[in-house]
């Protein structure tokens, strides 16, 4: 394997890794708020998925070589970075219905190709994530309906999740693999398949120059300067999110050690019995 491949695959696994794991909190933090019981079932099976998911593209990244305690020191340093959606709060239950519609569901447009990549553990990986993560966007997109068809406080609450949600995830280009499409190109099969579903809700997309040219939806220029100004540290919760992190990976540490520690026991009687 070129070397260089290894490390790009690595570094790009590793994002998208750590690009699980931090999205837990956004929606994590709604969990004990959530407005109803079959809401708080599914938000928590959701939320367990995403762990799932980090657990397994941390494996595949172990695949390569990768110590799998070096790649969370350097996502706990600033090192490496995660996907920037994640640095925006969620300041009602709406904004928790437009990550499951909008955030994951651009996932899925640069997720599924990567079932097809050129390097089969990730590719493997990509198959069971892109199955859940199909199950999140349509249980974001259900939640948002119920909202837009709600009552005019719960239409106006969709309403502004998606204004505030919509030019995020659009930016957000995502470039976690070894891909076989474009960002732009993955940008426009978001546009297109995102913006009949907001009509459909009754939803304005927050886009004054968007318009349809008789084959595609064209949207308006995205404001890149908040996108980088974010993906530097500088967004709404990007130290609240490390912050998260890193406490839960210390309070943590004594599952670790006492994994190991049975590990080695379990060993080392295996080995007695041998």
């Amino acid at each position: 394997m070129p070397e260089g491949y290894r490390k790009t695959l690595i570094r790009q696994i590793a994002q998208h890794a750590h690009s699980e794991i931090i999205g837990m909190q956004p929606e994590g933090n709604w969990i004990t708020r959530a407005p109803s019981l079959r809401r708080k079932c599914i938000l928590v099976a959701k939320v367990q998925d995403e762990a799932g998911h980090g657990l397994y593209l941390y494996s595949a990244a172990e695949t390569l070589g990768a110590d799998r305690d070096e790649l969370l020191d350097l996502l706990h340093t600033g090192r490496q970075r995660y996907s920037t959606i994640f640095n925006y709060p969620t300041t009602c239950w709406a904004d928790v219905a437009a990550i499951g519609w909008l955030v994951d569901g651009a996932a899925i447009m640069n997720q599924v190709p990567l079932t097809r990549c050129s390097y089969g553990p990730y590719a493997r990986a990509m198959t069971r994530v892109c199955k859940e993560e199909s199950f999140h966007q349509r249980q974001g997109y259900e939640s948002m309906t119920t909202l837009a068809t709600g009552t005019p406080k719960q239409r106006e609450m969709a309403q502004r999740a998606l204004d505030r949600s919509w030019w995020p995830a659009l930016a957000q280009s995502m470039a976690w693999g070894i891909k076989r499409f474009s960002n732009d190109e993955l940008r426009q099969r978001f546009v297109d398949a995102t913006v009949p579903q907001a009509h459909h809700l009754g939803l304005e997309v927050p886009d004054p120059t968007l318009h349809h040219d008789g084959q595609r939806w064209v949207s308006g220029d995205i404001d890149w300067t908040e996108f980088y100004a974010v993906m530097k540290g500088n967004g709404p919760c990007n130290r609240e999110r490390i912050a998260t992190r890193v406490r839960a990976h210390e309070e943590g540490a004594w599952v670790r050690e006492a994994a190991a520690a049975y590990a080695a026991k379990q060993k080392a009687r295996t080995g007695a019995v041998a």
